[in-house]
């Protein structure tokens, strides 16, 4: 209520933008905004108003609820086919001294040493090497369940299964359900970028295109696979290419429902192609998070992914509309930390991401990949060392 008040104050202010103001009542009586009012929250909106806003939206969806789950990165390879200008992950195969490429039996062999231990999801992703095919990860995953039958297995990004479907000479849903069929349960949101097609081809000419993305993620949905979403902002993109992702995006969930969340990803600019761009700053991340949450009305969540933005801003953002700040990770993902971001080594206990999340008043919950309350923690105690040994497995 302290919040709807708060709002209805700023709605009676005679100093708030006039197109502002009907955003807000627009948002207040569960109305969609249109793409040009997404615009003008980017053009216009301070950091205050859009935090506001989005916060109602937020509570409104999941209250005081902060989710993250317990998961653990699998990155088979950064050798990749593909030259991405603004990734300073992956390696071309003539660079591939500056390389990794795990063998079966060390992927495995990572799968084992969660043994005993608490974990949900295995989240594969990596570079897409010419040698790494369909069956190799079909049969791969087969494996990784037979390890461990319970665990969500969360793969590929619909550039990596661009490339495995091509080589196989199998459709999208050919290749999705041989992958289903060997375990695979849902799609990560990577490989997005930025939607328009002039942009994407000045910084990912040569990988999968905006309409082979939308159409795996349909697919995907189709078949009982949900995925996330991503969009990488802070780079070439201007705020017009930002609303026109979220827009293809909201467009598809309308269709499919089957999106779990969006997770805007900030470009950083350490030793790659676009190092010349400087990155953008706090208040833009936490105005796009807000805009995020306020344009994107049927996704039921918003993820700020900490190892990229740091521990700070991920608590700063959960008053800017996100509700979920990913998961205990376990320093076993390079994608960002290669690429300059705060969390050089990123890996939180348990007691750790939930202190995070009470720090700053909010509600700390242990979910599955499919948002499944698993643990509520508010009223949990870390006090005894069974608990805390708990904590950190």
């Amino acid at each position: 209520m302290e919040k709807e008040n708060h709002i209805e104050l700023l709605l009676n202010s005679t100093n708030t933008d006039k197109e502002l103001l009907s955003i807000a009542k627009k948002v207040l009586n569960n109305e969609r905004i249109n793409t040009s009012e997404g615009l003008v929250l980017y053009q216009k909106g301070k950091l205050a108003f859009l935090g506001m806003l989005a916060n109602y939206v937020r509570e409104k969806k999941n209250g005081d609820y902060v989710y993250f789950n317990r998961n653990f990165h699998i990155e088979p390879t950064n050798i990749c086919v593909f030259d991405c200008k603004f990734c300073s992950y992956s390696r071309l195969l003539k660079q591939k001294e500056d390389g990794w490429e795990m063998s079966e039996e060390q992927i495995l062999n990572i799968v084992r040493s969660y043994d005993g231990k608490p974990v949900t999801e295995v989240h594969i992703v990596g570079g897409v090497h010419p040698k790494m095919g369909l069956m190799y990860f079909a049969n791969l995953i087969k494996k990784i369940k037979e390890i461990r039958p319970d665990i969500h297995v969360k793969a590929f990004t619909a550039v990596e299964l661009e490339y495995m479907c091509r080589k196989a000479k199998v459709s999208y849903e050919e290749g999705l359900r041989i992958l289903k069929e060997h375990g695979q349960d849902s799609l990560p949101g990577g490989g997005a970028e930025i939607f328009d097609e002039t942009l994407r081809a000045q910084i990912c000419d040569d990988k999968a295109t905006t309409a082979q993305w939308l159409e795996i993620h349909e697919t995907a949905h189709k078949l009982g696979m949900p995925s996330n979403a991503t969009m990488l902002y802070g780079h070439v993109e201007n705020f017009e290419h930002r609303v026109d992702h979220m827009n293809r995006l909201r467009e598809l969930q309308d269709k499919t429902g089957g999106f779990n969340t969006f997770i805007p990803l900030k470009f950083r600019n350490k030793d790659n192609q676009m190092s010349h761009i400087a990155e953008v700053s706090v208040i833009e991340d936490l105005r796009n998070y807000a805009i995020a949450r306020i344009f994107m009305d049927n996704f039921n969540h918003i993820k700020a992914y900490w190892p990229m933005i740091g521990r700070t801003t991920a608590q700063l953002s959960l008053s800017f509309g996100v509700d979920d700040i990913d998961g205990t990770i376990d320093d076993s993902t390079k994608i960002y930390t290669m690429a300059g971001s705060e969390e050089q080594s990123p890996k939180l206990s348990t007691q750790e991401l939930v202190e995070l999340i009470k720090q700053v008043g909010k509600h700390p919950i242990e979910r599955d990949t499919l948002y499944n309350v698993i643990t509520d923690y508010k009223d949990f105690s870390f006090s005894n060392e069974k608990e805390a040994a708990y904590s950190n497995r």
